[in-house]
């Protein structure tokens, strides 16, 4: 593990000469992503260094073991007793520092929330739910856009779109999708009697146009001569200029300009955009697909997560963790939740990742 951390802090070295060198700086999309790189390596190195010094300690004091002098040698068997939990403590937490992590995770999200079974107290609920998630968002410092706003009849919401703008927010918020399920005793129960109801989310990565990347290897560029207005320079040359991709067959043409260079870029640029458009209706119809198997049928059986009003408790069904501060919760209270997910998912993984080298 050593040799790899060393080779991890290497590159964050060069990374750092990388965000002062000029050539770099002018060049905003080569920097973002040395700055990503580098900010993505900064807890990992920050571990890694805290990790070596201990190590380095823990290797002085085995051979001060050996001493001839009886105080030092029991001021070493001491400081071994101490840095071994702290040694074994780093290490654990630098094998989840190394598990690689999703590419989408950094993604800003379309996040969606919808009334499910339980009528009008199932539109309250989802209005709880747009406040709770509202005032975690706020902590998080994230931007929030609202796309589209569908009110209940009585108060909350049938459905709500937003886009949520941030750092890692697709990481922090995709195990949020499923049915949430409310008991409580509605405001419209003359009895007393505590009801059922569930909302159900959606979190879906937002897809980039900087996410195309076409090689020109892929393109098939044919020039012909235009027609229409224009006079003898129009006919006379092939200003035209078409392009097709090879691995869609997207073909994109352009007599617009004046120019066969004019009609290059105008010609590539609507490439660019129907490739970028075909993309966002394939990434669409998957996360359509894959919203379904998250919140299922929006029943209240089919559910990842409980708030239970009269025992003040929340109850997240995956992970079998129960938190007895439902009012905190509510208030955008989510830390203790989220990490709780995010450390399962990373405990499978480093479980089949072990599997894998074993």
């Amino acid at each position: 593990m050593l040799e790899k951390l060393e080779a991890i802090y290497d590159r964050y070295l060069n990374l750092e000469e990388q965000m002062s060198d000029p050539d770099i700086i002018v060049d905003m999309d080569r920097y973002k992503k040395v700055s990503k790189n580098y900010k993505d390596l900064k807890p990992i190195v920050e571990a890694f260094l805290i990790y070596r010094n201990l190590v380095g300690n823990r290797d002085s004091a085995k051979q001060a073991l050996s001493d001839e002098d009886p105080e030092m040698r029991e001021m070493a068997q001491e400081e071994l007793e101490s840095l071994n939990p702290q040694i074994e403590e780093l290490e654990d937490k630098i094998k989840f520092l190394l598990i690689p992590k999703d590419p989408e995770d950094s993604r800003d999200v379309i996040f969606e929330i919808r009334s499910g079974t339980g009528g009008d107290e199932a539109s309250l609920f989802a209005g709880d739910l747009y406040r709770m998630y509202t005032r975690y968002f706020e902590s998080k410092g994230w931007k929030v856009s609202a796309m589209e706003i569908n009110e209940g009849s009585v108060g909350g919401y049938n459905k709500l779109v937003l886009e949520i703008n941030g750092e890692d927010v697709y990481g922090t918020l995709k195990f949020e999708s499923g049915a949430h399920r409310v008991q409580r005793v509605p405001k419209t129960e003359s009895q007393g009697r505590v009801h059922t109801s569930a909302a159900t989310v959606v979190v879906m990565p937002k897809l980039e146009m900087e996410d195309l990347e076409i090689r020109k290897e892929d393109l098939k560029t044919d020039t012909f001569r235009s027609s229409g207005a224009g006079g003898q320079h129009v006919n006379k040359t092939e200003s035209g200029v078409r392009f097709t991709h090879l691995p869609t067959g997207v073909v994109s043409e352009s007599t617009d300009g004046r120019s066969q260079i004019q009609n290059r870029e105008i010609a590539l640029q609507r490439l660019y955009q129907k490739i970028y458009e075909m993309r966002r209706q394939a990434h669409e119809s998957e996360q359509a697909a894959k919203r379904k198997s998250l919140v299922g049928s929006g029943d209240r059986s089919d559910k990842i997560r409980t708030y239970n009003f009269p025992q003040n408790r929340v109850t997240d069904h995956r992970i079998n963790l129960t938190i007895y501060s439902l009012d905190k919760v509510l208030e955008g209270d989510l830390e203790a939740i989220i990490e709780g997910l995010q450390l399962y998912e990373n405990t499978e993984k480093l479980k089949a990742g072990e599997e894998i080298g074993a």
